[in-house]
């Protein structure tokens, strides 16, 4: 049996600049995502290879340049028809397009649904989406569209979850400062709860009797994001008397964000919606704990909040803020066994694929 070669294609980011921008900052969050996906595969002794290419017309030189048997496209940016053009001038190359978001969270991207449709009409493109309920709604699309039976739509829609390197450090907290940092990073899109985890934060740091620093990253604000930041730089103005300030920190790369993430005292990822948040496992990996939601997989569920009750995330922080090195093992112990249960999957479909 011939033996797999993967490459994982990412599209460069949009305002990319040769003075700023790195080859790690391409594509950030996602280039991450990718990068550990690929390193884990190596080190498992699979061959792979990762590219980042400008648009749809680079494919085909990485293709042939690497002349791997299946190629990941990282997330929805090639255009169906492209796969006309691609899938003759490689007829032997597995496709698959992997998804990195839950449905409400992907409905967002007005080409999302009719894309995953024309997708599923080639034979040799696979839809991989890295969340089980995505997973199970974009099979449900899928075989209704096509007429598959369940073999077939278990075959062409798959199941490949995130990995992430298990590197973990601890620190001491410290409850001696008279100001508490508390940061909510990551891009500022619809659905990441930016705001209303701001005034559980204020909540908190009146209940313990802190000033509140509110770190966020306003350098990459998507998907209509605009108005959350807004509403965020509102809201601390308007309560400036009381003391507690908003942040703001520009994108870095992962170096740098790693030692900012080790500077805070409680990291807050209480999202509407997740697959998996590397920005959450980013704060555990440091040592520093974190207050989630349910819908971060990995994530303890006891210093977890309602994502629409601030109250209740409030609850999560007070719960925190006692049991520190409780929150950063646990989240490490369960983050950890996530990623080995993702390491075995990945492997073995790569290991055995037809």
């Amino acid at each position: 049996m011939e033996k797999a070669k993967i490459l994982f294609l990412l599209k460069r980011r949009e305002d990319y600049n040769v003075e700023t921008h790195t080859k790690a900052g391409l594509v950030t969050g996602l280039y991450n995502s990718a990068s550990f996906m690929n390193n884990m595969l190596v080190e498992s002794g699979l061959d792979s290879n990762l590219g980042v290419v400008i648009d749809n017309n680079d494919i085909d030189r990485e293709v042939t340049k690497y002349r791997p048997t299946h190629v990941i496209i990282e997330a929805l940016w090639v255009v169906p028809s492209k796969f006309s053009v691609l899938c003759k001038l490689h007829p032997n190359v597995k496709w698959i397009i992997r998804l990195h978001s839950e449905i409400p969270f992907l409905a967002n991207e007005g080409m999302a649904m009719d894309w995953l449709g024309d997708y599923v009409e080639f034979p040799n493109l696979y839809i991989g989406a890295n969340a089980p309920r995505a997973l199970k709604e974009v099979r449900f699309y899928a075989s209704h569209k096509m007429g598959w039976d369940k073999e077939t739509t278990e075959k062409r829609i798959i199941y490949f979850p995130n990995f992430y390197p298990q590197d973990y450090t601890r620190k001491d907290f410290d409850k001696e400062k008279e100001y508490i940092d508390i940061s909510c990073f990551g891009a500022i899109r619809p659905l990441k709860n930016h705001v209303l985890q701001a005034l559980a934060a204020i909540k908190f740091a009146d209940i313990i009797g802190k000033k509140l620093k509110f770190h966020v990253n306003s350098g990459r604000v998507e998907m209509n994001g605009s108005p959350v930041l807004h509403n965020l730089k509102g809201l601390f103005e308007q309560l400036q008397e009381k003391g507690h300030e908003l942040i703001n920190h520009e994108w870095t790369d992962r170096e740098g964000f790693l030692e900012l993430c080790s500077k805070m005292d409680i990291g807050m990822q209480s999202s509407i919606t997740e697959t998996f948040n590397i920005v959450g496992a980013d704060h555990i990996s440091v040592g520093v704990p974190l207050v989630g939601s349910k819908e971060i997989p990995w994530a303890v569920e006891y210093f977890c909040g309602n994502p629409v009750e601030s109250d209740e995330i409030c609850t999560a922080l007070l719960r925190t803020y006692k049991l520190p090195k409780i929150n950063v093992c646990a989240n490490q112990h369960y983050l950890k066994k996530y990623t080995d249960k993702t390491r075995k999957i990945w492997v073995e479909y790569f290991t055995n694929y037809i």
